[in-house]
């Protein structure tokens, strides 16, 4: 196994819905197949909240709102399930965490470390959110960091551009799917 490890984050049924791009998951499961031809750990991130949503604070802005919506977000609602067309394989682990970033509330250090990462591969909606959190804390941790920008989206295209060109560049590798299996 190689010390590298992609991330697929927030591919998740209500999401993906939500954004209507095919494209990100077509992306997003050719990535997959490229890491699992080359024996690169594959972990799956999600996120969900128990009933009641006890894990979120009145003062969370990005969350409360949720809170109040309904189940939705709860972490068996089906809009909170991995996108079928990830296929996901049994070893594959998945990441259930409760705040935006994929290391917040979660026991993904612990899989890393277990999987002898050093290096990550990040794809995720959105952009904005889980891909930004989750590499600005890699980053923090000293991973080495890659994004695969077509295996990535938000909702703002200029949001996802400005990340991708100028922001994501200082700490990351940005490439597209195709690029990386190139250099696999």
């Amino acid at each position: 196994m190689s010390d590298s490890v992609l991330l697929v984050m927030d591919f998740q049924q209500g999401i993906v819905e939500r954004l209507g791009d095919a494209s990100v998951v077509d992306a997003a499961t050719r990535a997959i197949a490229a890491a699992r031809a080359k024996d690169i750990h594959v972990m799956f991130v999600r996120i969900g909240f128990r009933p009641g949503y006890p894990e979120v604070a009145g003062s969370n802005l990005a969350f409360a709102a949720s809170a109040q919506a309904g189940d939705t977000m709860t972490e068996d609602h089906p809009a909170t399930q991995l996108h079928g067309a990830l296929q996901r394989r049994p070893d594959e682990p998945i990441v259930l965490k409760r705040r935006v970033s994929a290391f917040s509330g979660s026991d993904l250090a612990v899989l890393l470390r277990a999987a002898g990462a050093s290096q990550l591969v990040l794809a995720g909606i959105a952009t904005s959110g889980v891909v930004l959190s989750t590499l600005r804390q890699a980053a923090d941790l000293d991973y080495r960091l890659t994004v695969l920008a077509d295996a990535c989206a938000d909702r703002d295209a200029e949001v996802h551009r400005v990340l991708m060109e100028k922001v994501f560049p200082r700490q990351a590798t940005v490439t597209t799917t195709d690029e990386w299996v190139k250099s696999l």
